[in-house]
């Protein structure tokens, strides 16, 4: 069970932003991933808990952001509710697309997750809902993923399988790259992963959560 804690900062001016403290593992039914994200100062910030099944499709996710909160899943597309401060209003949202994604590292595993591209096959497109701290208001965007290198790295603990994609914002154009191994992601624009307790887990392999 891969346990962690990756560094948040702006993609553009490498601003700051906090740290998000995770544990995540793969199962006999899919993937989970628990965090809690914290500021620059430690001060508690927000929480993810995202569950997908054996597919890569998002069964359960709630985020926290600034007493805001979302509960979705895949059902019709991706359906959604999101709780504002107060917790008096709560909006409800349906989108036809594929899955969920947002701030969390975890969102760039499940995506990765879902698509599967085979090296050298060319890019997959999707269609996600963002939900973005500190509001966590939806927004549904196209992404192409492409996987454009694979290399096996040797370490203590046996080999290191990287995979770097390739994912494109279908709308601005922006490119940029991720690097993932099994379900952690080692660098991505706005994520840099600072420790790790244990190796990280093959999709293959059932752990219990």
């Amino acid at each position: 069970m891969p346990r962690g804690r990756y560094s948040l900062h702006d993609p553009h001016d490498h601003t700051p932003l906090g740290e998000e403290h995770f544990h995540c593992a793969t199962g006999p039914s899919g993937w989970r991933y628990v965090s809690q994200i914290t500021t620059p100062s430690g001060d508690h910030a927000g929480s993810v808990d995202l569950t997908l099944d054996d597919l890569g499709r998002p069964i359960r996710l709630e985020l926290h952001a600034a007493s805001w909160q979302v509960r979705g899943a895949a059902l019709d597309g991706v359906t959604w509710v999101r709780t504002d401060p107060s917790g008096t209003h709560a909006t409800e949202g349906n989108v036809p697309a594929h899955s969920f994604t947002g701030a969390s590292p975890a969102f760039l595993v499940a995506t990765a997750r879902l698509l599967r591209p085979a090296p050298g096959s060319g890019a997959v497109r999707t269609r996600l809902v963002a939900f973005t701290p500190p509001v966590l208001a939806p927004r549904t965007l196209d992404q192409s993923w492409a996987l454009v290198n694979r290399t096996a790295h040797a370490t203590d603990s046996g080999p290191l399988t990287v995979d770097e994609y390739q994912v494109n914002d279908l709308e601005t154009g922006e490119q940029h790259a991720v690097h993932l191994a099994g379900d952690v992601v080692l660098s991505a624009p706005g994520i840099e992963l600072e420790n790790l307790e244990s190796p990280p887990s093959a999709f293959t392999t059932e752990t219990d959560f």
